[in-house]
């Protein structure tokens, strides 16, 4: 009888269960397997399994629950983050100049991206030119009581590089809204200006939102800029591989 296995015995048992079934199925059984659902030794084991410890695990040890969610789910929300797909998924674009433009790495006097997985890159005109992606947490999968309470990491991504040959200008705003969407934190760069006989080497900007509040339910992504030579073309800041993760 399951009733009568030591608890370390059922704890290797349940860790071979799937995440979902053990919260929505397993933890309402009785009240030995809620309290072992709900506790973090099951949780560690499932993360020793999947390789998902480390030195970042120990220090969200509060939740072990939570953490295996989290990293199972850790992914890029931004989509076409890199103009595989043109401007698909982008929305709100300002075409200032000649609009954007993707461009195959490395363009004219430009540098290779540090991943030999980037191929393309968004480009500016002489006008300022945005572009924007509002990511909707829970359509995603980030359920509200996660986002209220645990309040994981939102972590922001991008890379700029100017050409050579040409200076620019570089800006980016990220909100997290609320269900009205209302601005609940905002990080807004400076805005970087790139000079004329630049090495055109990419940069990436990041920043961490945490400890926010309650009520998180989107994340809005905005991002552009102009070349400052006003030459009509493609000249201003490029930009690629931007990401927005939730993480633990």
């Amino acid at each position: 009888r399951m009733e009568s296995l030591p608890e370390a015995v059922l704890i290797r048992i349940l860790a071979s269960i799937p995440a979902v079934d053990l919260v929505l199925a397993c933890r309402l059984v009785c009240c030995q397997w809620k309290n072992l659902v709900d506790g973090a030794a099951l949780w560690i084991l499932k993360c020793q399994q999947e390789g998902l410890t480390g030195a970042e695990s120990e220090e969200n040890a509060e939740n072990w629950q939570n953490f295996y969610f989290l990293s199972k789910k850790r992914k890029n929300l931004i989509k076409n983050p890199c103009g595989e797909e043109d401007l698909q998924h982008w929305g709100e674009v300002e075409n200032g100049g000649d609009g954007w433009k993707v461009e195959e790495l490395p363009g004219d006097f430009g540098k290779e991206f540090p991943s030999e997985e980037v191929h393309k890159y968004f480009v500016t005109s002489y006008e300022w030119c945005r572009k924007a992606q509002v990511i909707d947490l829970r359509a995603e999968g980030y359920w509200e009581e996660l986002m209220d309470t645990t309040q994981p990491k939102v972590v922001v991504k991008d890379w700029y590089a100017g050409r050579s040959d040409a200076g620019c200008l570089y800006e980016l705003c990220v909100k997290l809204l609320s269900e009205n969407e209302g601005v609940l934190a905002e990080y807004r760069s400076e805005t970087i200006a790139i000079p004329q006989d630049n090495d055109a080497n990419w940069t990436e900007i990041s920043h961490t939102f945490s400890s926010y509040g309650p009520g998180v339910r989107f994340v809005r992504f905005e991002h552009g800029g102009q070349d400052t030579l006003f030459w009509k073309g493609w000249y201003g800041v490029r930009v690629t591989n931007s990401s927005v993760t939730v993480e633990p």
